[in-house]
């Protein structure tokens, strides 16, 4: 998909962070930030799928180990990214996804460009307000931080509830057989909203 187009935002929305050594997955994400041409977000959460990690064989731990080691780990994210040569041809974001009220949202207010959370209109509301009350106890401007929600293809209706929440990108979850249709009424409400 990095190659194979030339406006979408690529991403990993969200891969598991204890799924690969910190730096190793910065520098994947930014070989496929050069493969897009700048368009790749590095997208984390603290894994929550215990199948994945049964499957490739990690070990699930519980939730608040999960939570501590992508703390421990965003900082180094960071500190590669900073170091790589060549850096990242577009901004490559760090995104955090999820909506933890005591954890998940202060490392998000503390480290992340952008974050991701899910519908409906007033969970986004709740947590994003929960992120703008961690921005300010650490002394970070909100603005700072992107606002996406990811919504089922059966939650495109009426999208201007979620801008109202504060969403400045909504991305449609989609599966296999792949129809398109309630990404092009997204495409359309956007272009309607101006």
């Amino acid at each position: 998909m990095a190659a194979d187009t030339t406006n979408a935002k690529l991403g990993t929305l969200v891969t598991g962070n204890s799924y690969r050594n910190p730096e190793l997955l910065a520098d994947m994400a930014r070989t496929v930030d050069h493969v897009a041409g700048g368009r790749m977000y590095l997208a984390v959460g603290a894994g929550w799928f215990e199948r994945d990690y049964t499957e490739y064989g990690y070990e699930f731990g519980t939730a608040p180990s999960r939570l501590r080691q992508l703390g421990e780990d965003l900082p180094r994210m960071r500190s590669r990214l900073d170091k790589l040569n060549p850096q990242a041809v577009g901004p490559m974001p760090i995104m955090i996804g999820g909506s933890g009220p005591k954890v998940t949202l202060k490392l998000t207010a503390h480290y992340a460009d952008s974050w991701n959370t899910f519908g409906p209109p007033e969970h986004f509301a709740e947590k994003s307000q929960v992120l703008d009350d961690w921005c300010e106890k650490l002394g970070r401007d909100p603005s700072e931080i992107e606002r996406t929600v990811a919504i089922g293809t059966d939650d495109v209706d009426g999208i201007e509830r979620y801008v109202e929440a504060g969403a400045s990108h909504i991305i449609v979850m989609t599966h296999d057989p792949f129809d398109l249709a309630p990404l092009q009424s997204l495409v359309d409400q956007r272009d309607a909203l101006g």
